[in-house]
């Protein structure tokens, strides 16, 4: 990763989302200071989706979550440039954190670009998906919200769609073949590099459906 000039830590802090230690979840309005919707990018990398959605859509708050730090900070520095408020990033494994910190029915659109493979057998187990994170997306979207899946790898794509074809309240909305184009506002810099390959990238959009005892 190329190295810019990271801010201190004084400026990126209002970026940095205050995770809890303990088990409690979050209210979006004490975070953001508003009612504006939220989405929820699980594993944001250089942040090229958040920084290009929070410019694009003011009225949506962006909560980032990503396990390495020096992506945190990067992205948070290149918000920090741009003096976008509408962006928080969370420092936490995304399945402890949908699972304790984010309330029932409280997002709008979950986005899942590139989830990292874990290739060798072995390492599934280290997979972001699992049938509890799936079952952690449908808990915390909104009826009608969506969830955005996105992957270079057949496989896994595969797996994840069963995964979450097993929820009963999610609906496969958008069944997709094969692409090397896309929206600019949906690249990530992964996407780029798979693009600019020729790589064929796999996606998928599933519903939230009205809860049946709602």
């Amino acid at each position: 990763m190329r190295r810019a000039k990271r801010l201190p830590l004084e400026v990126l802090a209002p970026y940095l989302l205050d995770v809890p230690k303990e088990s409690g979840t979050l209210c979006w309005a004490d975070v953001f200071g508003n009612q504006h919707p939220v989405e929820l990018e699980v594993g944001f990398g250089k942040g090229l989706f958040l920084l290009t959605n929070s410019q694009a859509r003011p009225d949506t708050n962006f909560v980032g979550i990503e396990i390495d730090r020096k992506y945190q900070l990067f992205t948070a520095t290149r918000l920090a440039k741009r003096g976008l408020h509408n962006v928080k990033l969370a420092g936490a494994d995304a399945r402890t954190f949908l699972a304790e910190h984010v309330a029932p029915a409280s997002v709008q659109t979950i986005h899942v670009y590139f989830p990292d493979p874990w290739w060798k057998k072995r390492h599934h187990k280290r997979r972001l998906f699992t049938p509890e994170f799936a079952a952690a997306c449908q808990r915390v979207l909104q009826s009608g919200g969506r969830l955005f899946v996105v992957t270079d790898v057949e496989e896994y794509f595969q797996r994840i769609c069963q995964m979450l074809g097993e929820q009963k309240e999610l609906q496969l909305e958008l069944p997709t073949a094969p692409s090397t184009t896309v929206l600019a506002a949906d690249l990530t810099n992964f996407e780029r590099k798979c693009r600019l390959a020729g790589n064929p990238v796999f996606r998928a959009t599933f519903v939230r459906l009205q809860a049946e005892n709602s």
